[in-house]
């Protein structure tokens, strides 16, 4: 498609949620990428402007760069269907269901795809219960958020309350997930297609907010250190995953993988972050797609569900 066949695009930044500062920062590097290819994109933030105004300023196309609630589970999905205006990323159910952690496990599990084993948490949980069956160290996460935000590595049975109740201060339902000890991998999907994995190498305790948009120790290896035909297989997994959840365009599946190197998905992200520290845009780079053709691959892919 040429620039002109886009018509005009909208590129939907910032929004409600705690992930507000980082869509704003893959929003503006995406909005500037449009434009560099002669792109008629304009900035609009949902918390700012009422979305009747899409319609009104006559949007053809919408590209979402917006980052957890409202914005990456299905809401402004919907509300865009309903405006009968194509937009980038998964669908509203599969937009909603990926950004539940809990409900990802239980269709994962379903269709047989390996998860770590959790408990759901709540005030009145057993905790030193949860941490015996699960067996220690384990991470406990809000369900609906993203980025890492209110997510604890927890190593003694009696800091897990704590961890609850930070994990609680985001969302009122919380997991506490068996951890992993391997190597953490990443995969972002375009289309039909993996992009090349990346290992994700931090000195933190785990790859949390600090290590994904600030730190500048954290190491991305590309290629990712295992065989052509372990990564391949790895990749099919991959869109495995990703489908079975129904999510289409374009993502990320976050996975690890244990001593045996048996692999353990983790969670889908349906509008991963865009901003110089990401790691979508790397897996292209690698695969020889520049930042500018990436953004444009993505806006082809636009959709009306």
């Amino acid at each position: 498609m040429s620039a002109s066949d886009f018509g005009r695009v909208a590129v939907l930044l910032g929004g409600r949620s705690a992930e507000r500062e980082v869509s704003i920062k893959s929003g503006t590097m995406v909005l500037n990428a449009l434009r560099s290819r002669g792109v008629d994109a304009h900035a609009f933030d949902p918390q700012e402007r009422d979305l009747g105004a899409l319609i009104a300023e006559k949007f053809d196309r919408v590209f979402i760069t917006l980052h957890g609630r409202y914005g990456e589970d299905g809401t402004i999905q919907g509300a865009l269907e309903l405006l009968g205006i194509p937009y980038t990323g998964s669908g509203v159910m599969a937009s909603a269901l990926a950004m539940d952690k809990w409900r990802t496990k239980l269709v994962w599990q379903a269709a047989g795809i390996p998860t770590p084993r959790y408990e759901m948490l709540t005030a009145q949980s057993d905790f030193a219960g949860v941490a015996a069956r699960l067996s220690l160290p384990l991470m406990v996460k809000p369900v609906n958020e993203g980025s890492s935000i209110g997510m604890s590595k927890v190593h003694a049975g009696s800091d897990l309350e704590e961890a609850y109740t930070l994990a609680a201060n985001y969302d009122s339902l919380v997991l506490a997930e068996q951890f992993i000890d391997g190597v953490e991998l990443t995969a972002a999907v375009l289309g039909s297609e993996a992009l090349p994995l990346i290992r994700l190498e931090t000195p933190r305790e785990f790859y949390d907010y600090d290590a994904k948009y600030k730190a500048g120790d954290t190491r991305y290896i590309i290629p990712c250190g295992l065989s052509a035909g372990e990564e391949a297989a790895i990749r099919r997994q991959v869109l495995a995953a990703f489908g079975t959840l129904g999510c289409s365009g374009w993502g990320r599946v976050d996975l690890m993988l244990d001593s045996a190197g048996a692999p353990w998905f983790i969670e889908a992200n349906t509008s991963p972050g865009m901003t110089d520290h990401s790691l979508v845009p790397m897996a292209a780079r690698h695969a020889g797609l520049s930042f500018e053709d990436l953004v444009l691959r993505i806006l082809e892919l636009a959709h009306v569900g």
